[in-house]
């Protein structure tokens, strides 16, 4: 990971730590280009979490966003979650 990624990783789990009370439900906001596998690999990461996910295709058809609802224990658990699905090749995380 790059210096800079690290750097906004950090902010983004103090900003946590101080606006929220943990466990909490968190929103993650992700567009892939629309590709049943990317779709599917990002689902993947959040089974078994009581996740509630909705995704949307753009008006091109070229992209999908996803919306995912679920019950975090801790900025670092939303961080890591970042992490993992950031190997999805085209992801931009919102």
């Amino acid at each position: 990971m790059d210096k800079k990624t690290e750097e906004f990783y950090e902010r983004l789990k103090e900003e946590l730590r101080t606006t929220s009370d943990w466990p909490s439900i968190y929103l993650y906001k992700f567009i892939v280009p629309t590709d049943s596998s990317k779709i599917i690999a990002i689902e993947e990461a959040f089974n078994n979490m009581g996740a509630v996910i909705n995704t949307a295709q753009s008006k091109t058809g070229k992209f999908t966003s996803i919306s995912i609802n679920v019950s975090m224990e801790s900025p670092e658990h939303v961080v890591a979650k970042y992490l993992e699905v950031s190997i999805v090749e085209g992801i931009i995380s919102l």
